[in-house]
């Protein structure tokens, strides 16, 4: 049977043509695809395109836009068995890890991919990357589930679980890694899927409007409200302390992701500890995330992560910042008490945390 996979084009370097009499970059009419990439003709699927108008630099991606995703995969999830985005690089990461919370029980592939240089050009990265997106949005197991029921980011020759990914070089065409995640798949002369490390529906999901996880498949329901008051913010030697209360007293705040040094530690100052105390207390949700790539934050292992811990500050584990901001404008969209919103942030509801 024949695959149908929906092209959804937001934007971005890929879908960019060089001007002739300007020089800019602009995006091209993906009604055309076919005509840039007649390699897609090769395929045995169904391709159908759905594009922004205008397409977006992804530096504007925003809550609002991860709606828009969600409804456009909604509205089209029983026509499609699989659906590839093409978005800018610079925020694929957030759109990523966004779209894997609010697309709830998720039991076909959305690819997310892009490129370095733009499809038109003759080293471009992005050809290879879009066609090898299609195959595995097409690609079935024998007994005719998806291959990759989950959101992805596949890049150079990687596919990688979305809310594991970030961005890792401006340069490079090697652009994204899941540091603290294995890829799920790996592309050579055959691409080679890792099941092991697959994400699926019949595994533990989350239901929504529940206190709790259930072991059994749920149908898919997406979720489309956002709550984005949240702020991420970096500790650094010499950071200060009323611009950190301020940050903690800002009104209608609601969420902070505190990037801590090493695994999850932080200076012994007892002002910094108070406002966290504060901060709790005043019912805002305080996240433990690592500044490094790569580990995991342990709030036991030094005397600086059990002081956070007294003051209520909650750990990222090995999340990744992108994972841990969408993932509580998810939970607050969700939910108006703090503490279901830190319940479910000390769980992994679609593997973007290893607990």
């Amino acid at each position: 049977m024949t695959s149908k996979v929906l092209l959804i084009y937001t934007g971005g370097t890929i879908g960019m043509n060089r001007n002739p009499q300007t020089g800019a970059l602009e995006p091209f009419d993906f009604e055309h695809l076919l005509n840039r990439v007649p390699e897609l003709a090769q395929f045995q699927t169904e391709i159908a395109t759905h594009q922004f108008n205008p397409p977006i630099d992804s530096s504007d991606m925003s809550p609002r836009l991860w709606t828009e995703l969600a409804h456009i995969i909604a509205d089209n999830y029983e026509a499609y068995d699989g659906f590839v985005i093409l978005h800018g690089t610079d925020t694929m990461a957030y759109t990523a890890s966004a779209l894997s919370f609010m697309l709830e029980n998720l039991s076909k592939p959305v690819i997310l991919t892009g490129s370095q240089l733009p499809i038109g050009q003759l080293r471009t990265d992005g050809k290879e990357n879009l066609i090898t997106s299609i195959e595995i949005a097409a690609a079935r197991r024998q007994d005719g589930t998806a291959m990759v029921p989950e959101v992805c980011i596949y890049f150079n020759s990687h596919l990688m679980r979305g809310n594991r990914t970030t961005k890792q070089s401006a340069d490079e065409f090697n652009a994204f890694e899941s540091f603290n995640y294995p890829h799920l798949a790996d592309a050579g002369v055959q691409i080679t899927y890792h099941e092991e490390f697959i994400h699926r529906p019949q595994a533990t999901t989350f239901r929504p409007h529940t206190t709790t996880l259930h072991p059994q498949a749920t149908t898919f329901r997406p979720q489309f409200r956002l709550d984005n008051n949240v702020i991420i913010f970096s500790l650094f030697p010499g950071i200060r302390e009323d611009l950190i209360r301020h940050i903690i007293a800002t009104p209608n705040l609601r969420a902070i992701v505190m990037r801590t040094f090493g695994s999850g530690n932080a200076p012994q100052s007892p002002w910094l500890l108070s406002a966290l105390r504060e901060g709790t207390r005043c019912g805002k949700v305080i996240i433990n995330i690592s500044q490094c790539l790569q580990g995991t934050v342990e709030m036991s292992r030094y005397d600086t992560g059990y002081r956070l811990q007294e003051a209520g500050v909650i750990s990222g584990y090995d999340g990744t910042v992108e994972s841990a901001v969408t993932k509580l404008m998810y939970l607050q969209g969700k939910y108006d008490n703090p503490e279901q919103v830190r319940k479910f942030m000390r769980q992994s509801i679609c593997g973007e945390i290893t607990v």
